[in-house]
């Protein structure tokens, strides 16, 4: 269910700023992300999971939260990201 180690080496790459990036936002929303997706899926066969759906929920909180960060002080940087990541905008 996690995301294993060369998954998420792979996402810091992809998305860091500068080569030691692990926690700008763009890294952070794009973990949750990809953890987001793997908890839809898992829920799409689990109907009844309820504790995952209340973590999903919580990622859910979380990723809006460093979303609306984003958006507040880089809005550049906002709608780029959430162009790679096809992540609905208000």
């Amino acid at each position: 269910m996690t995301l294993d180690k060369e998954m998420k080496l792979k996402l810091i790459q992809e998305f860091s700023r500068h080569e030691n990036d692990t926690g700008s936002p763009e890294v952070q929303i794009a973990l949750l992300t990809t953890r987001i997706n793997q908890l839809t899926e898992h829920l799409k066969a689990h109907k009844n999971d309820e504790s995952s759906r209340r973590g999903l929920l919580k990622l859910v909180g979380q990723r809006r939260r460093l979303l609306a960060y984003l958006r507040r002080n880089d809005f550049d940087r906002y709608m780029a990201l959430t162009d790679r990541l096809n992540i609905r905008r208000k």
